[in-house]
């Protein structure tokens, strides 16, 4: 039956594939954490306060 062969994994591509996977948690995270840490500085001098927003 054709498509229903089981693949062979290749370890160089099963720890290509977690690498990637690795690297877009911590990007993931990164990117999230300094959103925490430089979001509100940024939204005031972009937006002006919570005064300019209404």
């Amino acid at each position: 039956m054709a498509g229903l062969e089981i693949p062979t994994w290749d370890p160089e591509t099963a720890l290509l594939i977690g690498v990637i996977l690795f690297e877009a948690f911590v990007l993931y995270a990164g990117y999230g954490g300094l959103e925490r840490l430089v979001g509100p500085y940024l939204m005031d001098l972009v937006v002006g306060g919570d005064s300019s927003a209404r």
